[in-house]
């Protein structure tokens, strides 16, 4: 009995601390959008996600796959460095972003690369005050063109914040919530029997994404899931919208995603976890002129 009190106690300051930080991050005067999230979709996920990998090392790896990745952006971009991060240190960051390493190509040459390090510099001019993420963002996007052929340009800027700071920010790619094309996780997740006949009104906002993580992340705890939550949840995610991905027979982004070889291959390419070819240091981002870019590092986040 006393033990059981102990893990409940355990249990509920978890909860606690998980909520009261939430709040914090909470930007001002803006009030949480209501989520209906499926039960019966997260557990499904869940479900595969663990199975789908074990042939290859079990969840773990993949955890800590997503912290090498974290940990290589903190590195080249953190406390200034991204003033002085060459095109090389910046391609290898690329190869690990999925919908962003066919195109950044163009801005890897060195006029454009010099005006997207300053792009850089302006989205994490702050970082520590999320109130102002949604005008950095928008500020970063518009750096750019405005058209279809640049879209990509927002998860540039929504992996940064991310992997430079994954407590405070969470993943906003398009894949996670594209209001524009009513696209995403959040849309697969939705409780609704006529979700593929309505268009979601909601917000594709800072709010919105932290939202999101809150609700699946308590979904977690319920699991018995209490560590590298946060990585736990970007591979759940991911794994949701493979599962979409696979269900609209690799037809949706079919220039993205290849048809699968394996069950995690969607899910691995949506976090970038395959940006370096098996067995070589050839990364699967391509220089203007077509050639690979190459890593120093062979064994750098290879997954197969």
């Amino acid at each position: 009995m006393t033990r059981l009190l102990t893990l409940l106690m355990g249990l509920w300051s978890k909860m606690l601390s998980f909520l009261n930080n939430s709040k914090k991050d909470k930007p001002a005067g803006e009030a949480r959008p209501q989520l209906q999230l499926s039960g019966p979709v997260l557990q499904q996920a869940l479900q595969s996600l663990v199975q789908g990998c074990e042939p290859l090392g079990g969840i773990e790896r993949y955890i800590a796959a997503l912290k090498l990745k974290s940990t290589l952006f903190q590195e080249a971009l953190l406390e200034g460095r991204h003033e002085t991060m060459t095109v090389e240190t910046f391609a290898g960051l690329c190869a690990f972003m999925s919908t962003v390493r066919r195109r950044i190509a163009p801005y890897l040459e060195p006029e454009e690369f010099t005006a997207l390090k300053g792009a850089v510099g302006d989205l994490l001019d702050g970082r520590e005050d999320t109130s102002t993420a949604d005008d950095r963002l928008t500020a970063f996007c518009a750096a750019f063109p405005d058209d279809k052929k640049h879209r990509w340009v927002r998860d540039l800027a929504a992996e940064i914040l991310h992997n430079v700071d994954p407590e405070r920010y969470p993943l906003m790619t398009r894949w996670m919530w594209d209001r524009q094309a009513n696209t995403g996780v959040l849309r697969e997740l939705w409780f609704d029997d006529e979700i593929d006949h309505i268009t979601l009104d909601i917000s594709d906002r800072y709010i919105t994404f932290l939202t999101l993580r809150a609700e699946v992340s308590l979904y977690l705890s319920e699991n018995g899931i209490f560590r590298d939550v946060q990585c736990y949840m970007d591979l759940l995610c991911a794994q949701i919208y493979a599962d979409y991905i696979c269900a609209q027979g690799g037809s949706y982004l079919r220039t993205d995603f290849s048809s699968p070889q394996d069950p995690m291959e969607y899910t691995r390419r949506l976090l970038g976890l395959d940006g370096v070819k098996a067995n070589t240091n050839k990364t699967r981002l391509k220089s203007i002129d077509g050639t690979a870019f190459v890593l120093d590092d062979a064994n750098l986040l290879q997954q197969n």
